[in-house]
């Protein structure tokens, strides 16, 4: 489904980490599909190759470069944002999908897996957004879309790092929104509910698992829980991003915009 002109992102060149993800899959091709250039990473990088491929059929003239790398690690943090650079130009919005899910129960709690979720979720996403909002700072302008969630806005039972990591990014949406759009940069973040991609099928998974319950019988509990009766589509999220990178939400700022089918409401 397109809704945004073929030249809604025209002249921008957007970076999108986690590419190989559900999210960041569906965001890349929805960003080409609306005339921008892009920049897309993740560590699997025959992914990532199949991703640009697909790219190049819905839209042969927009760029899209490869970079594969493992954003806990700093030189692969400087080197992503140094190449897009030089392959397309300055980055002019940035998509920060990458992340997991992880953890359990308190009382279950390793302090190796607490560390891990918070690693990729929070500490690698701030420190990839400093190297890039280098480039929108000098230009001054730019937008940035942090993947954050319900539960970044709300507890859940056994979500103690998942959640915490969450609500660490909705936190450094609203507070780096303050700072950035004094340099014509705009932050925002979207929070999805449950969205059918394999993340999302794996969080139903290990709930049901808690409960007794098959993933069939949890999918269909959860289901029955949103008022859409439906579970979210890594397109339809894709598209709440691109609306935030264009120019359609230029006086939205620090905003944590909820695509949860009604099921968290306020």
């Amino acid at each position: 489904m397109n809704i945004f002109s073929d030249e809604a992102l025209k002249g921008e060149h957007i970076l999108v980490t986690g590419a190989t993800g559900g999210i960041g899959y569906e965001t890349a091709k929805e960003i080409v599909r609306a005339g921008g250039h892009v920049t897309i990473t993740g560590r699997n990088e025959e992914k990532l190759a199949l991703l640009k491929e697909e790219c190049a059929t819905i839209n042969g003239e927009m760029k899209v470069f490869i970079s594969a790398a493992d954003l806990n690690d700093e030189s692969d943090r400087v080197k992503v944002v140094q190449d897009a650079r030089k392959a397309i130009g300055s980055v002019t919005g940035l998509v920060n999908s990458a992340g997991i899910i992880g953890g359990g129960p308190l009382e279950d709690l390793k302090e190796e897996d607490l560390r891990k979720v918070m690693e990729l979720n929070y500490f690698s996403t701030v420190l990839f957004t400093q190297e890039v909002y280098k480039d929108m700072k000098a230009n001054g302008r730019g937008s940035i879309v942090n993947l954050s969630s319900l539960s970044g806005l709300r507890g859940t039972h056994s979500g103690t790092a998942y959640s915490a990591s969450k609500f660490a990014i909705t936190g450094f949406t609203q507070s780096f929104a303050h700072e950035a759009i004094e340099h014509g940069v705009r932050v925002n973040a979207v929070c999805p509910g449950y969205v059918d991609t394999a993340m999302g099928q794996e969080a139903i998974r290990s709930k049901g698992k808690r409960e007794g319950r098959s993933y069939e019988e949890q999918r269909k509990a959860a289901e029955e829980g949103i008022p859409s009766g439906k579970l979210s589509e890594p397109d339809e999220v894709a598209r709440s991003i691109v609306y935030l990178l264009s120019e359609g939400s230029t006086n939205i700022v620090g905003e944590s915009l909820k695509i949860s089918g009604g099921s968290v409401m306020r």
